[in-house]
């Protein structure tokens, strides 16, 4: 039996080994077709020589066997080639599909904060850039390799067996260009492999911030300077890839010289042996011609090493992302969490990181059950850090916080999560329907409830004018203002049953008189279920029942 995606190591290379038998499979198919076609060319070679000095004279060689071997070699080539298409594809799909659910699985476990550390692009580029790379290592480079090495010690054989001293020179040629290729190509390649790689990636990020942010930069009128910066980065990434073909140009050059001299070298002790008697010219001819299928299948190897040093680079960045291990874990042995119950902090305190200032100081809260209160505070008093803690995102460093007296620590996140329905400030409209996007905070509501769930955002209308639930609605909510999809985002919320709900800035992009409306609903849209608002708005009266400012890492009552 397999193992989960979700369960599997944190090491690129441990899950490409899960395919060594279709990889092996394809290798051997791949080395197979060279074989075939070195094969071909040396029994061809062979075979028109002898005919050709039979012509028109009394002499006689054997037909039926070199050209029963002409037959077999094309037919085997022929299926050989098939065959190797059919499994290397199938293996290379099955490798992509299983490290981009990998890659997922592996970074999803990780906290936002971690992953925040690094930009949506260069997730994209980790994602998309190296995992293409990635995904062809053993079908673009180690196999190649490989294979190249297996044909190259098979026409050896056959050369040592027909003429030693030709086999002499031939291995002569592949050990030259078996150590200069790679060391031209790939010698000391790993740091700028890494390097092109980060510039690859800064470019995506680049490019994926200006269509993120391109209102907002025309509206700065900043196009012309983000722009600048694409083309600095665009450059970059050139620079490095005009270096990787020069390399490659080289190692080429390299091996042209080599099998050049090879060739004639090996004409040269064939030909001389066959004019001593030493040597059948059929056989000579057979030498030289399986050198030019070896020398021509030699020269893919440049190509293969500059893909290999690729591939190992984008292995190092995709283990920096699914090799971290997450800041908070499940418990071995998790507690049940209870159906209801207060939401309590206690004595918590919290910091980011290391030498900087502590955000909570001693913070104490407590939110029964059905109690609604709301939390105001300055930017960066702390309001993200609480509501991080209360969704495990990141773990308090002295004090507790529980649910129904047990800590939030000894519960399983996603048993945490089933309590909880959360807002979030920059809650995303995704690409899909209106059913789609509410489906995501109740998959098993009725149409029903679905509308009922709109009418209390105050969208129906909107929903039906715009064509009802099965309406698309655009990526990032294309075709929303930004008030109605906040209330698209705070409806999915409310459909989740939980029984603690989490709201931050809830009234975020609504006018006035419409935020006063929701907020003046929202104790009928909870009903018995507890509340924590963050939020700088001005509340009606009734909304919540405590009313608390966060400043200088503790709670103290707002002023009213």
């Amino acid at each position: 039996m397999s193992t989960p995606l979700r369960d599997a190591p944190g090491s690129t290379r441990l899950l490409l080994r899960r395919h060594h038998r279709h990889v092996a499979l394809a290798v051997l198919l791949l080395a197979l077709t060279l074989i075939a076609g070195v094969g071909l060319l040396g029994v061809s070679g062979g075979f028109l020589t002898a005919a050709a000095l039979t012509y028109g004279t009394l002499g006689s060689f054997n037909f039926f066997t070199p050209s029963a071997g002409i037959r077999g070699l094309t037919l085997a080539r022929i299926v050989s080639r098939y065959l190797e298409k059919l499994v290397g594809h199938d293996a290379m799909l099955r490798i992509a599909r299983d490290l981009r659910s990998w890659f997922f699985a592996r970074a999803l476990r990780l906290t936002p904060g971690q992953l925040g550390r690094l930009r949506t692009g260069d997730l994209l580029a980790r994602l998309m850039g190296d995992i293409d790379a990635v995904d062809g290592l053993l079908l673009r480079a180690t196999g190649p390799l490989l294979a190249l090495a297996g044909a190259g010690l098979l026409g050896l054989v056959a050369a040592l067996w027909l003429h030693p001293p030709s086999a002499a020179v031939l291995a002569l040629v592949g050990l030259a260009t078996g150590i200069g290729v790679p060391c031209i190509v790939a010698r000391g390649r790993a740091a700028e492999e890494t390097e092109r790689a980060r510039r690859r990636s800064a470019l995506r990020a680049r490019l994926h911030e200006l269509y993120e942010g391109h209102a907002d930069l025309a509206a700065l009128d900043a196009q012309a300077g983000w722009l600048a910066r694409v083309q600095d980065d665009g450059h970059d990434v050139a620079a490095f890839e005009r270096a990787r073909r020069r390399q490659l140009a080289n190692g080429g050059l390299w091996h042209g010289l080599v099998t050049a001299a090879g060739l004639v070298a090996v004409l040269w002790v064939a030909v001389s042996a066959g004019a001593r008697g030493t040597l059948p010219p059929a056989h000579a001819a057979a030498l030289f011609f399986i050198a030019v299928g070896l020398f021509e299948a030699w020269a893919g190897a440049g190509l293969a090493w500059q893909a290999l040093t690729a591939a190992r680079a984008s292995i190092a960045r995709l283990d920096a992302v699914a090799g971290d291990e997450p800041a908070v874990r499940d418990p071995a042995a998790p507690a049940a969490v209870p159906d209801t119950g207060a939401l309590v902090f206690e004595d918590v305190r919290f910091t980011w990181s290391a030498g900087t200032r502590e955000v909570l100081q001693g913070l104490d809260l407590r939110i029964g059950p059905g109690e609604r209160v709301a939390i105001s505070g300055d930017s960066g008093a702390g309001k993200s850090t609480l509501t991080a803690l209360l969704l495990r995102s990141a773990e308090p460093d002295a004090g507790r916080v529980h649910f129904g007296g047990v800590d939030l620590r000894a519960m399983r996140a996603r048993d945490w999560f089933a309590r909880v329905a959360w807002l979030p400030q920059n809650a995303p409209v995704f690409a899909g329907t209106l059913r789609d996007n509410l489906a995501l905070g109740a998959p098993d509501a009725d149409d029903a409830r679905l509308w009922d769930a709109l009418a209390r955002v105050r969208l129906q209308r909107w929903a039906q004018r715009l064509g009802g639930l099965e309406a698309w609605v655009g990526e990032a909510g294309a075709t929303m203002s930004a008030g109605q999809a906040r209330r698209l985002a705070l409806a999915r919320a409310l459909l989740r049953d939980a029984r603690l709900v989490v709201l931050d800035e809830p009234t975020e992009g609504l006018d006035q008189d419409t935020a006063d409306t929701l907020m003046g609903e929202l104790p009928a849209l909870l009903g018995d279920r507890s509340l924590l608002l963050i939020t700088h708005a001005v509340l009606p009266a009734g909304v919540v029942h405590r009313h608390l400012r966060l400043q200088d890492g503790r709670l103290t009552p707002a002023a009213r």
